[in-house]
């Protein structure tokens, strides 16, 4: 009966960022439309740049990678901005929830919606520009879908945190976060181009190691010897610390009256 309950919380959840994904066209619109200019825009300029098909490969797994996450983190990070957007933020947590229903039924919906935007820019990239997605095999390509997923839920947590903080200015962080990691993580380049200093960063964040596993598939050597571990590692290391962040946070709202404040 108890475990019940806590799947009909988590359930509440996912079915409340379903409804507004449905109810909402700009939802369906960022979810194919951007996806789909970023391959077209990137693909062609890798046709322009007359790349090499193996160059064209390791920029188009950029292109995947960055647009998954990007919507995958979103429903995550707008689970408590609809509520503050509608100034009912005080009102779900009066209920009898925590902060692990709202992550793991918002995340389910963030985990599909990020799973659909892969499947269809993996299949515009192998029709237009001639990308072997089957390379890596499923093992390779379930390992890198988690590595994306689970880098969206950092960034997703971390996002929440800011907006118990922060409030309405936090929003501008759904997108930010997202594009500031990928620039740093070896997305259209390898991370040996940065400059140095910039360079050790991204070799903090575990993205820059999924990459670097998945397009070794591809004849890229790889930048240290265990990717694969390294990357589950520092994403294992960060989901408890940006947890741990927003349960501080969520005390501190409770304590400064910020719920109250972005409530009516």
């Amino acid at each position: 009966m108890k475990l019940r309950t806590e799947l009909t919380k988590i359930w509440a959840f996912a079915a409340r960022s379903l409804l507004v994904n449905r109810r909402n066209v700009f939802a369906v619109f960022e979810m194919f439309f951007w996806p789909g200019v970023a391959i077209f825009s990137v693909g062609l300029l890798t046709r322009f740049l007359k790349l090499d098909p193996e160059t064209v490969t390791f920029v188009l797994i950029g292109a995947v990678a960055m647009n998954t996450i990007q919507i995958a983190q979103l429903d995550l990070s707008y689970s408590l901005l609809y509520d503050v957007w509608s100034k009912s933020l005080k009102h779900g947590f009066i209920a009898p929830i925590n902060l692990g229903h709202v992550l793991v039924g918002a995340g389910l919906v963030g985990l599909v919606r990020g799973a659909l935007v892969f499947v269809v820019m993996g299949l515009l990239s192998m029709w237009l520009f001639g990308m072997d997605l089957s390379r890596p095999g499923a093992g390779g390509l379930a390992f890198f879908l988690l590595g994306l997923f689970l880098n969206a839920a950092i960034i997703g947590v971390l996002v929440l945190a800011l907006v118990l903080r922060f409030g309405h200015r936090a929003e501008v962080a759904a997108w930010a976060f997202s594009y500031l990691l990928l620039l740093l993580c070896g997305l259209y380049y390898p991370v040996s181009v940065l400059p140095p200093g910039i360079r050790e960063l991204a070799e903090l964040i575990p993205l820059t190691y999924f990459l670097d596993h998945f397009r070794h598939f591809y004849g890229f050597p790889l930048i240290t010897p265990h990717a694969l571990g390294y990357g589950f590692a520092l994403t294992g290391l960060y989901l408890g610390v940006s947890y741990a962040l927003l349960l501080y946070t969520l005390r501190s709202a409770r304590r400064r009256g910020t719920l109250l404040k972005l409530s009516e």
